[in-house]
């Protein structure tokens, strides 16, 4: 019994004319095809979408690079879990370095309002000096 039908073997035919005419384009980035191959794919995706006797498409599971994937995701999986392990310990120290620079960050503050204290007491200690000083001059020359 045959696995494709007459027609099927037309559309497949008329894809791979499309191919070497250049007028034969890609579904998804409309790019030009110039493989034979990828136009009877394509030749058969348009039959099987048309309802002509054409064998069901393979599986992606299925293939090499399918499985081969599979195993380096897995892979994949295996190490992030290691680099989270790590970030974990390295966010502890984070938050600790955060905290020892938000209590800096006080201290300093504290700091700058006692010289700014500081500042201001000594300023109205002069003004008080030099008021008792013109004080003093006045008494004399009078």
């Amino acid at each position: 019994m045959a696995r494709y039908s007459k027609k099927s073997q037309d559309t497949v035919g008329d894809a791979l004319h499309r191919e070497k005419k250049g007028t034969l384009r890609s579904g998804r980035s409309g790019k030009k095809v110039t493989s034979r191959k990828q136009a009877i794919a394509i030749g058969l995706s348009e039959a099987r979408e048309k309802g002509e006797k054409v064998p069901d498409a393979p599986k992606k599971a299925t293939t090499k690079k399918a499985a081969a994937k599979k195993g380096t995701a897995t892979r994949k999986r295996a190490t992030t879990k290691k680099a989270a392990a790590k970030k974990g310990t390295r966010r502890s120290t984070a938050k600790t370095a955060t905290r020892k620079r938000a209590t800096t960050k006080k201290a300093a503050s504290g700091r700058a309002k006692a010289r700014k204290t500081t500042g201001k007491k000594a300023a109205a200690t002069r003004r008080k000096n030099s008021t008792s000083r013109k004080r003093a001059s006045t008494k004399k020359a009078s």
